[in-house]
């Protein structure tokens, strides 16, 4: 009789992650937990092998030069993360992730002023990394009540800049707060409380030894809503070509095998 280990599914070269955490916005609302979300994140990933870059309220021009380095740093058959805690807004079928310098101008300067959330991961993807994970921690309500969008001088509904819009990309998988098209909230009491809604459960799971990414995020989704009273309910989209997506793979207890 012998014994042997299970090998685990996930056949990344390496683990690498990019989080960042903008919370000290300049001209429009402040958030307080995007730094805890980042910090948290940051440890969290670090304990199952990441290896982790962690950016704090970047500047429009920082944050260029983080997400470039990031995609520089990638091979071929790299396990890729994206974490992004801040203010993100939809405008005209794309989705913006807010630098902390953005300013209270028109839309039509978002391309400019803000990071296209879509552009970024389709960067990512032409390096050919084994799967790319993107987790959108953004679109609070909070925000939509001071940032004005005023394009060629025409009022814009507010309601356009509820939530984000789907993302796609083949061999990734994002995750969204909440629904498309859906602002999220931050917390589902009022409190005051370290993290974000979707950050908490987040991290309570990410951890999971050898369970898929999609099996925690659907864990993460039901808890939140139950949270929230089904006010806010995560939304995942996937476009993942490979099975047993581990963020943490550790060798499974020995079986007996039999001759």
């Amino acid at each position: 009789m012998a014994t042997s280990a299970i090998a685990t599914p996930t056949k990344a070269k390496r683990k690498l992650a990019l989080v960042m955490g903008i919370g000290k916005y300049q001209n429009i609302v402040a958030l307080s937990n995007p730094e805890n979300d980042a910090d948290d994140m940051t440890s969290e990933l670090k304990s199952i092998g990441f290896t982790v870059t962690k950016a704090l309220h970047l500047t429009r021009d920082n944050m260029d030069s983080v997400l470039e380095e990031f995609k520089k740093s990638i091979q071929q058959s790299d396990m890729v993360l994206f974490y992004f805690a801040g203010h993100g807004v939809q405008w005209k079928e794309q989705n913006y992730l807010l630098p902390a310098d953005i300013p209270n101008v028109s839309g039509i300067d978002l391309n400019e002023k803000a990071i296209n959330a879509q552009r970024f991961l389709d960067d990512l993807n032409d390096r050919k990394p084994f799967v790319t994970i993107f987790l959108l921690d953004c679109c609070r309500t909070s925000y939509h009540t001071t940032f004005q969008i005023d394009v060629q001088n025409a009022k814009t509904e507010e309601s356009k800049l509820a939530g984000f819009k789907e993302m796609q990309g083949a061999g990734a998988l994002i995750a969204f707060v909440c629904a498309p098209g859906i602002p999220a909230i931050d917390t589902a009491t009022g409190q005051v409380q370290r993290n974000g809604l979707f950050t908490k459960y987040l991290l309570r799971h990410i951890k999971t030894p050898n369970e898929d990414i999609r099996m925690i995020l659907s864990v993460v989704r039901k808890e939140v809503r139950q949270d929230s009273k089904s006010r806010q309910i995560p939304f995942v989209s996937d476009g993942l070509l490979e099975k047993n997506i581990y963020l943490c793979d550790q060798p499974r207890r020995p079986t007996n095998v039999h001759n």
